[in-house]
């Protein structure tokens, strides 16, 4: 009886402290002097609100609370809230404690320190989506200020909740500490950010000088992983934007994919994928797909995923760069050494980084600097590919000249042996054939003058055109005023008949018989006609006379060829003579449009200028020609206008105008495009000496199969 009454009070004494008992103990984290702790997680107790609708008091009173099973809590990306709890026991001189988690990037942190009666002593909520004023403590960081009396306890709770990955370091300290605490942690990113800052001056400088878009690309790259780690320090949140939560929630969002984005551009460029790896170089587009679907999720509020989509992203970016690296190397290219190892030190930090946000590192200040430093690290590396390059394009650039300057050699060396041959031949001649030495003389000064003749070869195809254009505007008033001689002669001689038969009259006699065979002989020649004829052919070779006249003005304006002093010049007038010179070589159907504006003269060689006009206008007709269009006419415009202090004249032809590659090398010597034996190659060289000579300058508009334009312009004296 009495062993039953033992064993039945035993059990019930059991159910009772089952009952009266929690789940899990939990001992008070112990604050000593001058003491810093870190990261206690498994000292806290970790309670997940699904629903999100928990408060305070549910919570206190919540018996689900389970154990945390690592020193830095990784709570992962969720949309739940967290709640963690944790006692406090102070066992230092100072009243002021100082709980902080550094890592600003967390949206939602709520703070309550409860009293042994469970009651809220003090309450603080931070967070980057609240505004940075609101904070009690000045600094990136989550960073609460407690009152506690040494040797007191409170239990602590803090509210976690956020879209990107949520790890909850903390720091426990008195609060005349925390300065120098967080000043370790500020000097490890002060230090990132010099560097960025110098290497981006150091690349801004060097763009420009070298105006190469890689270093463009670079600095604007630097610029987003600096914008982008000092982010994920806080910085921007507390210095940039303190009062727009917005930006400080939605930063990483996009900084991740500019900053990303922006390197992978660089990487094209400075490895030339285009040319080693066309493939891949095409394939980069996919990235572009990844981050506007992560922006378009952010947009419509699915957070989670889009930064799940970012971490996926930027791994690929990161990946697929050093892919390319790989590949770009292996085919010879140097510089891609250094960019193969600088992106491997950005990947192993990044993998750090990462593999700690995954909890399969544990979460240290090594760890959590680990980007930073292979960030630096990756910057500077590239600073010195990109040195490399500008040492290789260098060598290459001394490489060049120094084979130029073999070949020069060579080719004196050949001209010596070529001169010393033909001395000695011309020796030899000169002792078999005295008697032609006047003649061999001669021959070998002009073999001397074939380089400079050579050069003017063009501006004898000038005169050559000039010539026939001469010859043919001349004939055609002199074949006209021949063709009217003949007829004119005949016709004076019937006059002359006329008149002598008056003359002859014999007034002695009967008058009638004589006037109406006067009369007769008139009707025969037709008088009126022979009159009318008369005054029709003076008037044609008085209209070949002008014409005639006409012609040697404007080979007068133009013949200026070996005028060696400037003299002011009425350009219209030369544009003028140059067409009526030109005009034989007029393709049918040839609209030609003057519009001459009214312009001051200009202080030039006239020859010389004209000579310009002459090429330019005749190239423009054997472009029209060349095009050969039946179903439109060709239009050939040409105007004059005074810009401020310049004047300017254009030339502009509907003919088959030019592409990209031709237009690039017209001003060079020797380089044409007309058929052989038609053009020297030195017409537009020429042009180009000759308004250069004048300080002024020629621009070219073309298009393929619509035609090109000359603008000349030159300054007013």
């Amino acid at each position: 009886m009495i062993r039953s009454f033992l064993l039945r009070l035993f059990f019930a004494l059991l159910l009772t402290c089952s009952i009266a008992l929690p789940a899990i103990s939990q001992e008070a984290i112990k604050l000593h002097n001058d003491e810093t702790l870190s990261n206690f997680g498994k000292q806290m107790l970790l309670l997940t609100d699904t629903s999100n609708k928990l408060n305070l008091k549910a919570v206190i009173s919540s018996e689900e609370f389970k154990a945390v099973d690592s020193d830095v809590p990784n709570l992962g990306i969720s949309n739940f809230s967290y709640w963690l709890k944790f006692k406090v026991q102070n066992n230092t001189n100072d009243p002021h404690l100082i709980l902080q988690i550094p890592l600003p990037t967390i949206d939602y942190v709520d703070f309550y320190q409860l009293d042994d009666q469970n009651n809220v002593v003090y309450k603080e909520f931070i967070g980057d989506r609240r505004p940075y004023y609101k904070r009690t403590f000045d600094n990136p960081f989550s960073t609460f200020k407690f009152s506690l009396d040494p040797g007191k306890t409170t239990t602590i709770y803090l509210k976690i909740s956020g879209y990107e990955q949520l790890q909850v370091p903390t720091t426990l300290c008195e609060s005349n500490i925390i300065t120098a605490k967080n000043a370790d942690s500020f000097l490890i990113f002060g230090i990132f950010a010099g560097v960025l800052v110098v290497m981006f001056t150091y690349n801004l400088f060097l763009y420009i000088s070298t105006k190469d878009n890689t270093y463009l690309y670079y600095i604007i790259n630097i610029l987003f992983i600096g914008l982008l780690q000092a982010n994920f320090q806080g910085f921007p949140f507390k210095y940039l934007w303190p009062n727009n939560v917005w930006i400080s929630f939605h930063a990483v969002y996009i900084l991740t994919p500019l900053a990303a984005l922006t390197g992978l551009e660089f990487m094209k460029k400075f490895l030339h994928t285009k040319e080693f790896l066309p493939k891949l170089h095409k394939f980069s587009r996919v990235f572009y797909l990844l981050y506007f679907i992560a922006f378009i999720l952010m947009f419509l509020g699915n957070m989670n995923v889009s930064y799940q989509l970012l971490q996926m992203a930027a791994m690929s970016v990161a990946l697929f760069m050093l892919l390319n690296a790989v590949l770009v190397y292996g085919k010879g290219y140097r510089p891609a050494k250094f960019f193969l190892i600088a992106w491997s030190m950005f990947l192993f930090g990044l993998c750090i980084f990462v593999l700690k946000d995954y909890n399969i590192l544990p979460y240290n200040t090594i760890t959590y600097n680990m980007m930073p430093f292979g960030s630096a690290l990756e910057v500077i590396l590239l600073s010195f590919a990109l040195a490399d390059k500008i040492n290789i394009f260098k060598k290459e650039k001394e490489d060049s000249q120094a084979e130029a300057l073999r070949i020069s050699l060579e080719n004196e060396q050949l001209i010596l042996q070529q001169n010393i041959e033909l001395e000695k031949k011309v020796n030899e001649r000169t002792l078999e054939l005295q008697e032609s030495y006047q003649t061999l003389e001669v021959t070998l000064s002009d073999l001397k003058e074939a380089q400079s003749q050579l050069v003017d070869s063009e501006k004898m195809a000038g005169l050559g055109q000039l010539t026939a254009g001469i010859a043919h505007e001349i004939n055609n008033p002199i074949n006209f005023v021949t063709s009217n001689i003949k007829p004119l002669e005949l016709d004076i001689l019937d006059m002359d008949s006329v008149i002598m038969m008056y003359e002859k009259l014999d007034f002695n006699e009967d008058l009638n018989p004589q006037l109406a065979k006067i009369d007769s002989f008139k009707k025969q020649i037709d008088i009126d006609f022979v009159r009318d004829e008369i005054k029709s052919l003076l008037s044609g070779i008085s209209e070949g006379a002008k014409r005639t006249a006409e012609i040697i003005k404007s080979l007068k304006n133009f013949s200026r060829l070996d005028e060696n002093d400037t003299k002011p010049v009425d350009l219209n007038e030369g544009l003028a003579s140059t067409l009526v010179l030109v005009k034989n070589t007029f393709p049918d159907h040839l609209e030609v449009i003057k519009d001459f504006g009214d312009i001051p003269k200009v202080e030039c060689l006239p020859g010389k200028i004209n000579q310009v006009f002459m090429n330019l206008i005749s190239n423009a007709i054997h472009a029209i020609k060349m095009k050969g269009a039946k179903d439109e006419p060709g239009i050939l415009t040409i105007r004059s206008w005074q810009d401020g202090n310049q004047v300017k004249i254009s030339i502009k032809d509907t003919g088959t105008g030019m592409p990209e590659e031709v237009r690039q090398k017209i001003f060079e010597p020797f380089f044409t495009t007309k058929d052989v034996g038609e053009g020297t190659g030195l017409g537009l060289s020429i042009v180009f000496r000759i308004i250069e000579n004048h300080h002024g300058n020629i621009d070219v508009v073309t298009k393929v199969n619509q035609g090109t334009e000359f603008i000349i312009t030159l300054p007013i004296n």
